[in-house]
């Protein structure tokens, strides 16, 4: 087998170290270093201190040090200073990077300060990496075997950097361990009942050599099966898809997809397949299962519109709903739910519609009804029905989670599975 090849992340940022950003790259980073190979060892959060960062520099042990922050254009931002006084070299304007930070600048209507052209210069030892989301350059060092990738730290400019040029290299630079993975996506069961359901079969995996990775998110558990390829990669692709095939006969009504896959797009094909429409009536998750669908591309082709309907006069006025039963059971009920949804469809001549109301929180819960309960509804040509869900957490928890459950019993019933009432 390949040498074990090591990484570690070194995240720079002063408001990383004090909460105002939440450091998300590092664990981007990590995950996709291990799905091609690359064991992450380790992750390492400074501030904005030329001290610290020659510290980390010159104590990086591993193989790979990917480095993300402190390369904006103004004073506070010292990397790439510092990088050049920890390889003993001096920064060099680059004209074609100077024209091109010109040329975005001037698309919007706007002249570049000298600062911005200073985005330019950039380490004369190092290989400079493109940036085409932003101004900053990525750049690569080689010293003693070991790798340094400064990126920037803005998400979207460092992932597509990543995914673009680093990772590639990084494979061509290392040749690491190849190793088989596949992800299959679950919703509908927490992590812990859903390693109760399928014991058996997870214990099945030391056998056939494969590890078995949780990573769960609200409302979905991502379910990874990896294992090294060695010297026979279709060998031990064909194990690990025979085990994930044992996996998915195990639990078909958790399974919406794999990879990278998302349940609303998941949703949105098999109403494409179908030729059916859906529309949304939405009250405690203020129109959030309407943006995860048009998050789709190509979801007008199902997505009708939906009503947010927040206060109990849009639910009379818009959906039909009776005074008399929203004075009777609240709009918290199935009665309410049910008749939200039914009025929406018919409202949007749609074959389906969800309609969701509940306590979202902090404030409003009751003995009866405490934050986090919500009553989802699902109708379609076969009639309407409702469930009851409890979604403890704060007020983004509950609403996340309450709009992937009601999407989720919108899947169901476009495959034919039906919970019981």
């Amino acid at each position: 087998m390949a040498k074990e090849i090591t990484a570690e992340v070194i995240s720079i940022g002063d408001e990383l170290l004090i909460g105002q950003t939440i450091n998300t790259n590092a664990g981007w980073m990590g995950e996709r270093l291990g799905l091609i190979g690359i064991r992450p060892k380790l992750v390492r959060t400074i501030g904005d201190d030329r001290s610290e960062i020659i510290e980390a520099l010159s104590t990086a042990s591993c193989d790979v040090v990917l480095i993300t922050g402190g390369l904006g254009p103004t004073k506070d931002d010292i990397t790439k200073h510092t990088l050049c006084e920890h390889f003993g070299t001096r920064l060099v304007r680059h004209p074609a990077i100077e024209a091109r930070i010109e040329a975005f600048f001037r698309s919007i209507g706007r002249e570049p300060l000298e600062v911005n052209r200073a985005q330019a210069d950039l380490p004369e030892a190092c290989t400079v990496i493109a940036n085409d989301r932003g101004t900053a350059s990525g750049m690569w060092f080689e010293r003693d075997g070991r790798v340094f990738v400064s990126m920037p730290g803005v998400p979207y400019e460092m992932k597509a950097m990543m995914e673009r040029e680093v990772l590639p290299r990084l494979e061509e630079r290392f040749r690491p361990p190849a190793i088989v993975h596949r992800t299959i996506l679950t919703t509908g069961l927490g992590e812990s009942h859903l390693a109760q359901r399928i014991e058996p079969w997870e214990d099945s995996l030391a056998g056939e050599h494969i590890k078995l990775a949780y990573l769960p998110s609200p409302g979905v558990v991502k379910l990874r099966l990896s294992a090294y390829a060695g010297n026979d990669p279709a060998e031990v692709k064909a194990r690990v898809d025979r085990k994930a095939a044992e996996l998915l006969a195990l639990i078909p009504d958790l399974v919406f997809g794999e990879g990278e896959d998302r349940l609303e797009r998941a949703i949105g094909r098999l109403l494409k397949e179908r030729g059916q429409t859906v529309g949304l009536a939405e009250s405690c998750t203020g129109g959030y299962v309407s943006h995860l669908i048009t998050s789709v591309p190509g979801s007008s082709a199902y997505y009708t519109g939906g009503v947010v309907s927040y206060a109990n006069a849009v639910k009379m006025e818009e959906l039909g709903i009776p005074a008399g039963m929203l004075e009777l059971n609240g709009a918290v009920s199935r009665p309410v739910v049910e008749q939200m949804a039914t009025g929406v469809r018919e409202a949007l001549r749609t074959d389906w519609s969800i309609a969701l109301s509940g306590v979202a929180g902090p404030d409003g819960g009751t003995e009866e009804k405490p934050v986090g309960t919500v009553w989802m509804a699902v109708a379609g040509p076969d009639g309407v029905r409702s469930v009851k869900g409890f979604f403890p957490g704060t007020r983004d928890l509950v609403i996340q989670r309450s709009a992937l459950s009601a999407l989720n019993m919108l899947r169901k019933r476009l495959i034919g599975q039906v919970d019981p009432a």
